[in-house]
C-alpha cells in the first residue's frame, strides 16, 4: 500500500478514508530493509493526506537487528505488543498498518484493529 501510494495516491487516499481517518493510525509497522527508504515512504504517505507525521508512529529496529527479511513485520509487531520498544505501545482498539515489500515490486499491506 505504501509503495502503491506513490504511484496511485488518490486510490490509496480514498481506500483508507473509506475505512479510517489517517489520524486513527497508531503505528505503521513496515518491513525494514532500508531505514532511509522507510522514512521516505512515511513522508510521502503522510504528504498524501497533508497530515504531519506523528512522533513514534513507525518503530525502527534495523540498526540493532538488521534486515530480518520476511520476519521483520511479525517480529516488530510482537516487540510492540510485548512492550519491548520504548515509546511504542498498542492498546485494544488501536488501528495499525502492517506493510511489507519484496524483491521487485511485491507489496503487501493490511489495516488491522487491535
Amino acid at each position: 500500500l505504501l509503495c502503491y501510494a506513490h504511484f496511485h495516491p488518490l486510490r490509496v487516499v480514498h481506500f483508507i478514508r473509506s475505512i479510517h481517518e489517517i489520524k486513527d493510525l497508531k503505528k505503521i509497522i513496515i518491513h525494514q530493509a532500508n531505514e532511509k527508504m522507510d522514512e521516505e515512504i512515511l513522508k510521502r504517505f503522510y504528504k498524501l493526506y497533508d497530515y504531519p507525521i506523528p512522533d513514534h508512529i513507525m518503530p525502527m529496529v534495523i540498526s540493532t537487528l538488521g534486515n530480518s527479511s520476511v520476519a521483520t513485520v511479525p517480529s516488530l509487531l510482537s516487540m510492540v505488543l510485548h512492550d519491548e520498544l520504548e515509546n511504542h505501545k498498542l492498546e485494544p482498539g488501536d488501528v495499525i498498518l502492517l506493510a511489507s515489500v519484496g524483491a521487485g515490486m511485491n507489496i503487501n499491506s493490511i489495516l488491522y484493529k487491535i
